[in-house]
Parts: C-alpha cells; sequence; structure tokens
C-alpha cells in the first residue's frame, strides 16, 4: 500500500512543473519542501520561449506573461566602450520571445495553478532519508510538527544542488567549481540604457578578463538584477575539495554600496543604485549526474545537473527535465506505460544536460562571442528550440524514399503553425492549439475525402491502441471538401501546416505529449504505427 502515488521533494520551479505535470493528468502526488516559506530571491530570472510554450500548453502562459517583462537581447562594454549587441531575434513561426520573471514569480504562478488542479506545498517539511523496493518507496520526512514515514509509488528529487534524493541513490556527481566568487543584487538604477536590454560590462587588461558585472532587466522601471565579482571584505572560504559549492552562500550579504562600487567602475555611464531588494553571494559548480534515476527513484534539475547561469539555461533546463518525466511517469502510474518507457528520461534527458553544461562553462569562460555557430542558430539554441532526441530508444519512422525530407524529424520539437480553419469556429487556430491536451495527438494529411476516410481506419485503429490517450485530426487543403468523417478535420488554410510539416498526402505525424515528434510516416500504415505505438503503451 501506498500513501500516495508520487512524492516530490522540492517546491522549486523544477519541482513545482513535475508536480503540475502529474496532476494535470490526475496522478495523486504530494510536494514538500524543507524551507517554511518560499525564498523571496530573483535566482533564476530568464524564461525561455521553449519554456512560454510549455506553460502555455499547462495553462499559466498568460500569468507568466502578465508578471514578466520582455527580454530584446544583450549590449557588451570592454573598458567602457560598447564592443557588441546581441539582438534576440526569433523566426515568426516561434509564439514567444525571451522574458524576464523573478524566481518567487516563477514560483508563485506555478504554484497557483498547482492548487487549481487540487494539490499544494507542505513546506518546513524535510525528506531525511528513503529506502525503495520493488512495490514502492519507502520516505523519512521530518518537520516542525515530528517525523513521519511516507510510502509512495515514486519519488521524484527536484531538491537542488544538495540533493538528499541524489545522495541517498549514490549517483556520481562529476565535475568541478569555479574559483571566482560572485555576488547578486536585485537594484534600481537610473541610467538612461534602454528598456528589455540586458548590460554585460567587463574590464580587460591584455584581452584578460579581471572584472565584470552583468545586469538582466527585471519587471519595473530601471530594475535589474546585477551579478559581479565579489569584493575581498565578503570573499568566503573555498570549499573543500569535492565540495559541491554551488548557489547561494549563508554570508554576509552584499549591501547597496558594494553594488554602487562596481557601478562606479564599469557601468556604461554614471548611474545611482537604489531600492535594494535583496543581495547574495554565490558560487558556480559544473557538474553532472551518471543517471538521471534508479529504480523507482528519478532526479531533475540541480539535483542532476549544475552550471554557470550564462544564458539563462539552469531552471529552464530543470523545467524540461520535469516536463519530459511527467507524461512518461503518468503512464507508469495508470499501468499504461510500455516496458522501458521510463528508461527513456535518462536516454533522453542526460544528453541534454551534458551539453549544456559544457555550453554554459565554454560561454562563462570566454562569452557568446567565442561560439563558432553563426547568431540565428545561438539566438535558437539559447531559446531551447533545438534541444532534441535523435538517438532515443522511442522515437521512430516509417516513411519511403526522400518524402517529408524537409519536416521534423523524431526527436524533434515539432513547430508551431497558423491559418487552420474549423468548422463553427470563426478564427483561424494555430497547431499549438491542439497540442494542449495531455496526451499523444496524431496529424494526418489528406488530399482528398476518399484519402481522409482510409486516414479515419489509421486515427481509430491508433485511438484504440492508445487506450485512449490520444487524439486524431485530419489535415487538408483549403479546396478539399469534406463531410460525414469519423474524426475532426482542419482546413490548412494558408498552406502553413504543409510548408512547416513537408506534408504529403497520406503521411502522419505522431505529436508526444511535450511537444516532440514520437514518429512519422508516409505512407501512414495502422499497422506500423500500431507498432511505434507498443513502444509507448503497454
Amino acid at each position: 500500500m501506498t500513501d500516495v502515488d508520487v512524492l516530490v521533494v522540492g517546491a522549486g520551479p523544477v519541482g513545482l512543473t513535475a508536480a503540475l505535470e502529474l496532476r494535470r493528468r490526475g496522478i495523486e502526488c504530494r510536494v514538500v519542501d524543507r524551507l517554511p516559506s518560499p525564498a523571496m530571491v530573483a535566482k533564476a530570472v530568464g524564461i525561455q520561449p521553449r519554456t512560454l510554450e510549455i506553460w502555455e500548453a499547462a495553462g499559466l502562459a498568460q500569468d507568466a506573461l502578465d508578471a514578466a517583462t520582455q527580454l530584446h537581447g544583450q549590449k557588451v562594454f570592454v573598458n567602457g566602450e560598447q564592443t557588441a549587441e546581441l539582438t534576440l531575434t526569433l523566426p515568426p513561426s516561434v509564439p514567444f520571445g525571451f522574458v524576464a520573471l523573478p524566481q518567487y514569480e516563477t514560483e508563485r504562478v506555478l504554484t497557483e495553478q498547482l492548487r487549481r488542479l487540487g494539490a499544494s506545498v507542505e513546506r518546513g517539511l524535510e525528506l531525511v532519508r528513503f529506502d525503495q523496493d520493488a512495490d514502492g518507496v519507502t520516505a523519512r520526512l521530518s518537520g516542525s510538527q515530528g517525523s513521519e514515514t511516507a510510502r509512495a509509488g515514486f519519488l521524484v528529487g527536484c531538491d537542488g544542488a544538495h540533493s538528499v534524493v541524489r545522495r541517498g541513490l549514490g549517483l556520481d556527481f562529476a565535475g568541478d567549481a569555479f574559483p571566482e566568487e560572485y555576488m547578486l543584487g536585485d537594484v534600481e538604477v537610473d541610467w538612461s540604457q534602454p528598456p528589455g536590454l540586458g548590460i554585460r560590462a567587463m574590464h580587460q587588461v591584455d584581452g584578460k578578463v579581471d572584472d565584470l558585472m552583468v545586469c538582466i532587466p527585471l519587471p519595473g522601471r530601471n530594475r535589474y538584477r546585477i551579478s559581479m565579482l565579489v569584493p575581498p571584505e565578503l570573499a568566503t572560504k573555498p570549499p573543500a575539495a569535492g565540495e559541491v559549492a554551488h548557489g547561494l552562500e549563508a554570508s554576509r550579504p552584499p549591501e547597496l554600496s558594494h553594488i554602487q562600487a562596481v557601478l562606479d567602475r564599469l557601468a556604461p555611464e554614471p548611474t545611482t543604485a537604489s531600492q535594494l531588494r535583496w543581495s547574495s553571494i554565490f558560487r558556480i559548480s559544473h557538474r553532472i549526474v551518471d543517471r538521471y534515476g534508479e529504480g523507482r527513484v528519478f532526479v531533475a534539475g540541480d539535483a542532476a545537473h549544475i552550471h554557470p547561469p550564462t544564458g539563462a539555461q539552469g531552471m529552464n533546463t530543470g523545467i524540461q527535465d520535469a516536463y519530459n518525466l511527467g507524461w512518461k511517469l503518468a503512464l507508469e502510474v495508470q499501468g499504461a506505460a510500455a516496458s522501458g518507457l521510463l528508461d527513456s528520461y535518462d536516454a533522453e534527458r542526460r544528453p541534454v544536460g551534458e551539453e549544456v553544461v559544457g555550453r554554459t562553462v565554454r560561454h562563462a569562460r570566454a562569452g557568446f562571442e567565442s561560439d563558432p555557430d553563426d547568431p540565428a542558430t545561438v539566438i535558437m539554441r539559447e531559446a531551447q528550440l533545438l534541444v532534441g532526441y535523435p538517438e532515443s530508444p522511442i522515437v521512430s519512422e516509417d516513411v519511403s524514399e526522400d518524402r517529408l525530407a524537409a519536416g521534423p524529424r523524431p526527436g524533434q520539437r515539432a513547430p508551431d503553425c497558423r491559418g487552420l480553419r474549423r468548422d463553427a469556429v470563426s478564427f483561424p487556430m494555430r497547431l499549438f492549439e491542439l497540442l494542449r491536451g495531455t496526451g499523444h495527438t496524431l496529424l494526418l494529411y489528406a488530399a482528398d475525402e476518399q484519402q481522409g476516410r482510409a486516414l479515419g481506419e489509421v486515427a481509430t485503429a491508433a485511438a484504440a491502441r492508445a487506450s485512449g490517450q490520444l487524439r486524431a485530426y485530419l489535415v487538408v487543403s483549403q479546396e478539399t471538401e469534406l463531410v460525414n468523417l469519423a474524426f475532426p478535420a482542419l482546413h490548412d488554410a494558408s498552406g502553413e501546416y504543409r510548408a512547416a510539416y513537408d506534408a504529403d498526402p497520406g503521411c502522419a505525424y505522431l505529436i508526444r505529449p511535450d511537444g516532440y515528434v514520437g514518429y512519422r510516416a508516409a505512407p501512414a500504415d495502422p499497422t506500423a504505427l500500431a507498432r511505434y505505438l507498443d513502444t509507448i503503451f503497454a
């Protein structure tokens, strides 16, 4: 017997995302956090376009955008002179841009959405230890009201860089620490720099950086989160060999005068800081676990990977960890998952974590200017729109000759497109509106009504094989007449769907719940599709 299906440890953005994805699918879960109340710090502030896509699917993008401010790019200054300006420009097919949102606001938005789904965070409750067996996980929890033993089917550790879950699993956390120590401050400044632009200012001697300041815009007039090298009087004891030294330090927090001193040295124009809301000292490490889980226990976010904050990759990567794990774990709890489905979490997300750790370390040491890729690719990658799972054991295709050559491949993010028309709907629709459910979505493309009817048989067979956790849509050109079909149909009125997916008549794309192409076929065949679904569903 278990008290709950899943125990989530940690109520930061990653743990809240994991719980939210489980609750969206009707899974009972507990969320515990050792802190008695949310930390009101603007630690992680950059929100990537891919994260906004995830939040749209989860029904909270509007709340997040209401509290956020848009990021337009970054100016770079060296020794007082502007040397570069990066503009965050994305293709028009990408529905969201880059925004900044203080971490406490991110947690508020996620917590409110979780509450709407009937769950809440149990605060001041800390995981002390756990044991797992073939049927579940036994966890020992401790809080101000005493200790308790909880039983759960699965345990998800989203408990940060010093994770109790990671240590309990005995995972290797290979890596090292940066020798530098930094300070953070949330302040207002009175300069005339354009709103929405980050500022990276450096002092160099013989090409080497000896002083640094990075300012990220926050919601509010001339409000920024500023990170700087720590002054000697605030420096803390260096970490011991092998110690995981990452995150905020419990030391004397910087005062406004410390931040003003850095602005006096490095700001692109004379300015005065005021309204210090929060400040701290922090260290940076770069580490990643050797595996993202074992048995019934998993790790995500900082519990699995830590790295420099360059490009705001950390929290966003952790949110995608939880988003990837959530739908798979829900199927497992429901008894609907194929054998080995949960193994794909490590197979898909650990290579992503390794790439992010390596890239952020390179950028932290040499700057974005050192990246060999063209600027458009760099921006798409930083937006996390190029994350993919091409080597995943649960993606596949059955495509004859060179059909669908220009469409998204298995394991790639499914692109959005506009201009879809549907009966009884007055306005054009976006494809992402069809992908907001919690199951798989099958998209079939037909040239005429006869082909549409034949594809209806594919849709019916697929829905039955997926135990009802799949929706199918027929997409046709604007000119095609459709009557008396057994499943929903949409007209590709603008031609954007056919262009984005290189859709050939008779083809199929199966989009996973996390917005990635799981399978594609041209022509669609019910037997081949059922064979693929056998890798997902029991």
